[in-house]
């Protein structure tokens, strides 16, 4: 028996209903909005969610610096086990998305044991990578080591409650709306335990995955990773967790407030999202405006663009985004130096650029201005 898919409060059903609005809104932009400005907002996006994952494990690299790292940067200050711990999640996550669209998909042990071993090949054989636990696991309660916050069912029951899980994936509460299955999925998961290390990232990824397959909006426009990873968030997310999960496996619990919790990150992490989108929008816009008054290139735009939203851009990201010779990408940036656009920080390895001296005000202003995220709960 796994924990039970709870049914709908009114309340809960009408976010629901907000969150589908607002996923659709968010599909009809991303097909309006031009694929240069898109494919660097999904990696934005992958980003952000897998430096969420990072802090919720305890690894720390700052959102842009993991952008950096997917776009192959080598100069990127990072440890070499935060770096091993991006690079193994970026893996999963390419992979994740590639199967938003799959004919003959399914399910299985094999392939949540494949995934398990692109997050966590890297600490194998130390600990097990890409089969199950052999051995009896516990999770400490936070800032008490000694005493367990849950006890994982024992490794000789894993297999069969992994053949339930990888059932009902396929088979189960398939009239049930896909983020609420995508949220059930994560919360079986992550009791069952599987795995010997990884289990919260796994638990995560396959959260994404369903979300993935049920074929809405990309997935990197709906993991709530990076919502996760605020410190506020992760407090709340142990906390719900233990709250229904219980000591041990206790699947007759009631699991209605992690749905709620659910519910309340995707609604919030739609809003982040469609000001990003909205932000990003205008700040192209302006930058535009500013660039034919001022005899700019068009293709520079995309330089200023990525040091406004992301506070900073690295000539080998631009030239990569415009497809520009080396030597073209230089002149660029040198000539956008020279006017005071950009302001270069760091050595020629390492070298990025902020917003310079000259770089617009008002476009700077514009895009750090806070928004505000409402909570659909609060009436």
């Amino acid at each position: 028996m796994l924990y039970q898919t709870p049914a709908l409060s009114s309340k809960d059903r009408e976010v629901l209903e907000s969150v589908d609005a607002m996923r659709d809104e968010l599909r009809h932009q991303v097909v309006r909005t031009p694929m240069k400005w898109t494919a660097g907002l999904r990696k934005t996006l992958t980003a952000e969610a897998i430096a969420g994952s990072n802090s919720i494990e305890g690894y720390k690299v700052d959102s842009v610096d993991v952008e950096d790292l997917i776009d192959g940067e080598q100069e990127v200050v990072a440890t070499e086990e935060n770096r091993a711990e991006t690079q193994a999640y970026q893996h999963a996550m390419t992979y994740i998305q590639s199967l938003h669209d799959v004919v003959d998909f399914t399910y299985s042990k094999s392939l949540l044991n494949a995934l398990h071993w692109m997050l966590q090949g890297h600490h194998h054989p130390r600990k097990l990578a890409g089969q199950w636990r052999k051995s009896g696991v516990w999770i400490n309660e936070p800032g008490r080591p000694h005493e367990a916050a849950y006890v994982a069912p024992d490794a000789d029951r894993l297999p069969a409650m992994m053949e339930g899980l990888v059932t009902w994936l396929n088979e189960g509460d398939l009239d049930a709306h896909v983020l609420v299955r995508a949220a059930m999925a994560h919360l079986n998961l992550v009791k069952i335990h599987p795995w010997s290390d990884g289990n919260g990232r796994m638990s995560r990824s396959l959260q994404t995955l369903l979300i993935a397959r049920g074929g809405v909006l990309a997935p990197e426009f709906s993991s709530i990773e990076s919502w996760l990873g605020a410190s506020v968030h992760t407090w709340e997310y142990y906390k719900v967790l233990g709250q229904v999960g219980g000591k041990e496996w206790s699947p007759d619990r009631d699991t209605a407030p992690w749905i709620r919790f659910n519910l309340l990150a995707y609604h919030q992490q739609s809003q982040s999202v469609r000001h990003r989108i909205d932000r990003s929008n205008r700040c192209w816009t302006d930058l535009t405006d500013y660039a034919e008054r001022h005899g700019i290139e068009e293709r520079q735009i995309t330089a200023l663009h990525d040091a406004a939203l992301a506070g900073r851009v690295r000539r080998a990201r631009y030239q990569r985004a415009e497809n520009l010779s080396n030597q073209q990408a230089v002149r660029d940036i040198r000539a956008l130096s020279e006017a005071g656009l950009l302001e270069a920080v760091g050595n020629t390895k390492a070298r990025y650029y902020v917003p310079g001296r000259n770089f617009p005000a008002d476009v700077l202003e514009m895009v750090r201005q806070p928004v505000r995220i409402a909570d659909p709960y609060e009436d």
